[in-house]
């Protein structure tokens, strides 16, 4: 068994709109996902191995195990979407299938931040279907429930508070344009199935 590793996301110390007090924090808690998503593995691992895979604890642990591992996943998907300076590339695919299934590019934008915008917390989260190819923003409230099934996050913001509110208090607008000032359109784009 292979164990998970906390990626190193200190590249984007600096970042404009992002203090580094919030990025540290929130590197912290990422790493805590990797932590128990390893911690995780090896007690299902032992419950497994020991015959009781039909435990009341089995299930529960395993429950656990899908939150705290797309907790995981999701803040690498986030945190490598970010980092970048240029805008989208208007001549790229994932311009063209934005402005194919949402009109325009500007539309997209509205869209998008109009899910992040939601109250409550959670994922705003692009997603194309890997089937169709289309693309269409989700909102995901839990890291572990809700996700279109066969569909691919192509770009993701955490709408969780510990992703703003170090920097913007109640002010997620702000966060949010800070976060479109700062999308790494490239590894967007080389999410797309299609």
């Amino acid at each position: 068994m292979t164990a998970f590793t906390a990626k190193d996301y200190s590249q984007l110390i600096g970042m404009p709109g992002f203090s580094e007090a919030l990025l540290n924090n929130h590197f912290t808690l990422y790493q805590g996902y990797v932590k128990n998503s390893n911690a995780l593995d090896e007690q299902l691992t032992q419950l497994r191995k020991d015959g009781k895979g039909s435990d009341p604890t089995f299930a529960e642990l395993k429950r656990r195990f899908g939150w705290e591992f797309n907790g995981m996943k999701l803040h690498e998907l986030y945190f490598e979407n970010l980092g970048g300076n240029q805008p989208i590339n208007q001549d790229g695919r994932l311009a063209a299938r934005l402005h194919q299934d949402f009109g325009s590019y500007d539309e997209w934008v509205q869209d998008f931040k109009s899910v992040g915008a939601m109250r409550g917390i959670g994922w705003a989260i692009l997603y194309q279907d890997a089937h169709s190819g289309r693309l269409m923003n989700c909102w995901i409230n839990e890291h572990d429930v809700g996700h279109p099934t066969c569909c691919v996050p192509i770009l993701v913001m955490d709408v969780f508070e510990h992703a703003f509110m170090t920097d913007y208090g109640l002010k997620r607008a702000d966060y949010i344009n800070s976060f479109f000032q700062n999308i790494e359109w490239t590894k967007a784009e080389e999410r797309m199935q299609m």
